[in-house]
């Protein structure tokens, strides 16, 4: 439950600040080139409202019902074009993300961009290399994170590795999402892959 100063969440000192940095440091991703328009909105079908619908109610990650049903609304919207993707599982793709994005402290849009690019949604991708999944993981991370058993081609458990593994270069990396990129990738010292991921990021899902 959010506490209502003047009517008004945003007041609060204690949920203020938060958001102030998440969005200062969003609005620095996209220094690169200039911003491209949002998606065109379109209203749910019967099946994708009720979904939602379900979604909003169990969204734990958010800090409000409204907040939820914002964001999951407009994102769906914006991922309906991968009408190959089941209806449930793009639903399932954007509640996983936003908590996996929001534990680790990276912005859910840029985690949408990463899996956009890397294996364009989807989820039993499997690249030249060996990485699998939406986030396109490399088997050995099971290994080096004491997971010999976790399947990377389930969404849950795909998206909370490539999270972490995202995180920890951008740890690495001093907060340098460019450089970040590039090691995830396996290009470091490149920028093709980053603004790659920039490009898509501002075309598709930069939050306006």
């Amino acid at each position: 439950m959010v506490q209502r100063f003047n009517g008004n969440p945003a007041m609060n000192p204690a949920t203020r600040a938060p958001n102030v940095l998440r969005a200062a440091a969003f609005t620095a991703l996209l220094a690169f080139t200039a911003a491209v328009g949002a998606a065109v909105q379109e209203r749910p079908d019967a099946q994708g409202r009720a979904l939602l619908s379900q979604a909003i109610v169990e969204a734990e990650s958010f800090e409000d019902r409204f907040e939820a049903e914002v964001w999951l609304t407009d994102m769906a919207t914006r991922l309906k074009q991968w009408r190959r993707v089941p209806a449930d599982e793009r639903v399932h793709i954007l509640r996983t993300v936003h908590r996996e994005a929001s534990r680790v402290g990276v912005a859910p849009e840029l985690v949408l961009s990463v899996i956009q690019v890397e294996s364009n949604f989807d989820r039993f991708a499997i690249s030249s290399a060996g990485a699998r999944g939406l986030m396109q993981v490399m088997p050995f991370w099971l290994d080096e994170l004491d997971r010999p058993d976790d399947d990377l081609f389930d969404i849950a458990t795909n998206i909370r590795f490539g999270c972490t593994i995202l995180k920890h270069y951008m740890d690495r990396e001093r907060g340098n999402h460019a450089r970040a990129l590039a090691r995830y990738n396996g290009s470091t010292g490149q920028l093709w892959y980053p603004t790659r991921v920039f490009d898509a990021m501002r075309k598709r899902w930069y939050l306006q």
